[in-house]
């Protein structure tokens, strides 16, 4: 799948660079060639020996070696490659890649490149959470990056949590998505996805009942046809794709903060199930029942129409917006008075009454509403329901 593919590899220091030697050996078995890169503090954990042996190939490590910069050799690596992969892309890294820093090879090659970047997070679950180091994802993202990982585990450490660097198979799998010609190449897709959580006290939440199977399918869909994938999703029992930019949001106000800083974007199609509403100030400890059989008054709030914000923007508005209508009755008159209502192109109706079993099941039967009118699709998988989905937005992108 990835047969011809020269790709760039970056070796950062952290206990992860040991899951390098197999993503090397990964990318050759799946018909790659990798140049490797090792920095200073990735020496530490794996030596130039065993890289060079496993991908047959000299690795780079110094900057100023005469030989190579004799004929500028750091842009002839930056620009040689299919793809640049940084794994493991440590917090300090990644800090250096944000602020734009080149003292180094690796950094160097990183603001040399004219080619897409992915890169493999991997750090301390407190690193990984640290504002600093959510700052810098951010900047990254917004420069175009893309990023795998990364996953929830036991650590090196002790401790447990985010910060893992995704396994190679699945970075081997983000590369194939992200070098796969197709009609979206080039082209930047927002996606929506999953529940929103909305706090009533420190334990308790209103939600929908989204599994965010069917936004995580057409995610998956959308990377495979070639495009940039932004993923906003909230807390979803499927987990995210390879190949997109996952940004994990918890509550409406949330997500549409995600959305809005993910934009400019060719299309945003939004699969969310979003809570309508939010307590208007979330208690700070846990409700306690009175014991008097009186019940605790709850004050709710309007949340923010992520749809309807983006479809009615009047600058920097994608070219196409795309709902979903999960309705219980009259589903297409109520998705098409929806459409009309929220400015969006596209409406993506389906019936979710419970003896559907749309809901956490793993097919769909939806109804795709456009200024033509009405269009039945029949009952299908959840994942065909998303290459069809993405197939027609490819054309009408084209």
């Amino acid at each position: 799948m990835l047969a011809g593919k020269r790709i760039l590899l970056i070796i950062g220091g952290g206990i992860a660079a040991y899951k390098s030697l197999d993503l090397i050996r990964q990318y050759r078995k799946a018909g790659a060639a990798v140049v490797p890169v090792l920095t200073r503090a990735g020496q530490e954990f794996v030596t130039p020996l065993s890289v060079a042996a496993l991908a047959t190939e000299k690795v780079h490590t110094d900057l100023f070696d005469l030989t190579s910069e004799a004929e500028m050799g750091h842009i002839q690596l930056s620009r040689a490659a299919d793809l640049v992969v940084v794994a493991p892309a440590t917090a300090d890294l990644i800090g250096k890649m944000a602020t734009g820093l080149a003292n180094d090879l690796a950094t160097t090659l990183l603001m040399a490149t004219d080619k897409r970047v992915l890169i493999a997070p991997a750090m301390n679950v407190r690193m990984w959470d640290h504002p600093a180091t959510q700052r810098n994802m951010s900047v990254l993202r917004g420069d175009g990056m893309s990023v795998v990982g990364p996953d929830s585990g036991d650590m090196a450490c002790g401790e447990y949590g985010p910060g893992r660097m995704a396994e190679p198979a699945a970075i081997v799998d983000a590369t194939a998505d992200l070098l796969a010609s197709g009609p979206l190449r080039g082209r930047h897709v927002i996606v929506t996805s999953g529940p929103t959580h909305e706090p009533i006290d420190p334990v308790r939440y209103i939600a929908n009942r989204s599994s965010g199977a069917q936004g995580t399918a057409l995610a998956g869909a959308l990377a495979a046809l070639g495009a940039r994938v932004s993923f906003v999703t909230g807390p979803a029992s499927v987990p995210p794709p390879p190949g997109v930019d996952v940004i994990a949001v918890e509550t409406a106000c949330e997500m549409l903060a995600a959305v809005q800083g993910a934009l400019p974007a060719d299309a945003a199609v939004f699969a969310a199930a979003v809570a309508d509403w939010r307590m208007a100030e979330a208690r700070a400890q846990k409700l306690k029942k009175a014991g008097n059989g009186a019940l605790p008054v709850l004050q709710f709030a309007e949340n923010p129409d992520i749809l309807a914000t983006v479809a009615q923007m009047d600058h920097g508005r994608p070219p196409l917006v795309i709902g979903f209508a999960a309705e219980t009755e009259n589903v297409i008159a109520h998705a098409t008075a929806k459409r009309a209502r929220k400015g969006c192109d596209w409406i993506v109706a389906n019936d979710v009454s419970p003896a559907t079993g749309i809901m956490g099941g793993s097919d769909n039967t939806v109804t795709l509403i456009s200024d033509t009118g009405p269009e039945p699709w029949p009952s299908l998988s959840k994942t065909e329901v998303a290459r069809r989905l993405a197939a027609r937005i490819a054309e009408a992108l084209a």
